[in-house]
């Protein structure tokens, strides 16, 4: 009789290590910025963006929206109905957003006034509840946390440059600081950045990056798949 085969145990290939909190972070300041990259959050970026002021108030603003919905979203994530976390993620944003209104009203009253209804539009800001769903519902505090500060000093500082753009050359051309002006400048910065990012790609001998897909594939708000 022919010796049968020893039974192997097949080997499963390690797990791919998780990120750090610290990448984490990094990533919404650059590979993942969220108007540079992903063309996130365009609404408050055409609108308040006609002076340093007022976006680097708006971006601040955005950033204290996603630290807080980002840490309690992550610390309620397996309490929080399946069925109705949608609506429960949106009382959540809403409820820092009225503690933000207060706030500001009451220790910067000129800025509140300047950013007007775009304040309480917050609570509808793709960028907040697309972090809540696609990351804060699936990891930890911590890491949740760290995402959401990065995402928001990324779309601040986003908001930053194009008000500094803006402002700088709608000293001598009216047009920068008016609504057309928005499109034309954004539009500049993001050809800008896809150029320096293909440049860094040929240097290190790198395909270059294929643009964001921007449509229902990557999209993670309808599907029902969450993490424990």
């Amino acid at each position: 009789m022919s010796a049968s085969a020893p039974d192997t145990i097949p080997i499963e290939p390690p797990l791919p290590a998780r990120p750090t909190p610290f990448a984490e972070f990094l990533k919404g300041l650059f590979r993942e910025n969220p108007t540079f990259r992903l063309v996130l959050g365009l609404c408050p970026t055409l609108a308040v963006t006609t002076s340093v002021r007022d976006g680097f108030g708006m971006g601040l603003a955005a950033t204290f929206v996603l630290v807080g919905s980002n840490a309690l979203i992550s610390a309620l994530r397996k309490v929080i109905p399946g069925k109705v976390h949608i609506p429960c993620y949106i009382v959540v944003i809403a409820s820092l957003v009225t503690i933000l209104e207060m706030l500001m009203q009451a220790y910067a009253p000129a800025l509140y006034r300047s950013l007007g209804i775009f304040i309480p539009l917050i609570v509808v800001n793709c960028i907040i509840l697309g972090r809540a769903e696609a990351f804060a519902a699936r990891n930890g505090v911590v890491a949740s946390v760290a995402d959401g500060l990065g995402m928001g000093l990324g779309f601040t500082l986003s908001l930053t440059a194009i008000s500094f753009v803006r402002a700088a050359i709608g000293k001598v051309a009216l047009l920068a600081i008016l609504p057309p002006g928005g499109f034309l400048v954004l539009g500049c910065l993001l050809a800008l950045m896809n150029h320096i990012q293909n440049i860094r790609a040929r240097r290190k001998g790198l395909p270059l990056p294929a643009p964001p897909a921007l449509d229902c594939r990557t999209c993670v708000l309808c599907k029902p798949t969450r993490a424990p």
